[in-house]
């Protein structure tokens, strides 16, 4: 399993608008809709990739803690599901019940929004400010499939806790390391 790292988008980048169908829901959701005015958590992630697996659980636990703060958070996948059935939006929505998703799980069926974030990797988290300013872009924390180092969120819960508080967030930042996402073949 030949892990791929985040494109690192520039820091300070203001979040591309998009407009995608929540598989939960069944309604087409945009960012404008879903941002907070304190902080809000992009995140890319998919059904079958073994790193999202790993740190679904401990990120259902840092939704918990954090959106009762205000944090908005939205998960997409833009994986290409005539590849990888198993990331097709009836199995999302699977997904998103049978581990109690509290956000949108959005699919990015024409994969423009991923393209648009450089997103490269699952899971790629991004964080954004109130005025939807990048601050953070990179892993949950050093926890990987087989590393035997527990998933605790401890980097996207500095970058939260910092956004949160009005301090600046640590420009030293880790990429996040998953399977690539899965492009459609042009």
């Amino acid at each position: 399993m030949a892990a791929v790292p985040s494109n690192m988008l520039p820091l300070g980048t203001i979040a591309p608008e998009f407009e995608l169908l929540d598989v939960v829901s069944g309604e087409q959701l945009s960012l404008t809709s879903l941002q907070s005015e304190k902080a809000t958590m992009i995140m890319f992630i998919c059904n079958h990739c073994p790193y999202v697996k790993h740190v679904n659980n401990g990120l259902v636990k840092l939704v918990n803690d954090y959106q009762p703060r205000g944090v908005a958070f939205v998960a997409i996948s833009s994986n290409d599901v005539e590849s990888y059935p198993e990331d097709a939006p009836e199995k999302m929505k699977d997904v998103a019940a049978e581990l109690g998703y509290s956000f949108p799980y959005l699919y990015d069926e024409d994969q423009l929004v991923a393209k648009a974030y450089q997103a490269a990797c699952t899971p790629d988290f991004y964080v954004f400010d109130g005025d939807v300013k990048l601050v953070y872009r990179g892993q949950m924390d050093g926890s990987r499939p087989r590393n035997d180092v527990p998933v605790t969120g401890e980097d996207l819960r500095a970058a939260l806790d910092a956004v949160l508080s009005g301090q600046p967030v640590s420009e030293e930042q880790r990429p996040s390391l998953g399977c690539n996402i899965k492009w459609k073949e042009s």
